[in-house]
């Protein structure tokens, strides 16, 4: 998996957390801008995290049995054939 790959998991992330985040603190009654910076800082935080959680568990060869998004658990589900 190249960084890409993890680029665009960070980003997925980012964006449903700044997403989720936003709307809840809006839900809250607080003002806009508000919203958006605590939706910006907590969406980094939780991409980052998240990111380097799956990172460092795919480096030691674990992967996601749920997800089977990794190129690897891939495979796996078509047998081995690519």
């Amino acid at each position: 998996m190249g960084t890409t790959f993890w680029i665009k998991r960070f980003l997925t992330v980012l964006v449903g957390a700044f997403a989720i985040i936003g709307t809840v603190q809006m839900l809250k009654g607080h003002d806009l801008p508000y919203s958006v910076t605590q939706a910006a800082l907590w969406g980094v935080i939780t991409a980052t995290v998240f990111t380097v959680g799956r990172l460092y568990h795919s480096r030691r060869g674990r992967h996601c049995a749920i997800c089977r998004d990794t190129p690897e658990m891939q495979q796996v589900d078509r047998g081995g054939d690519a």
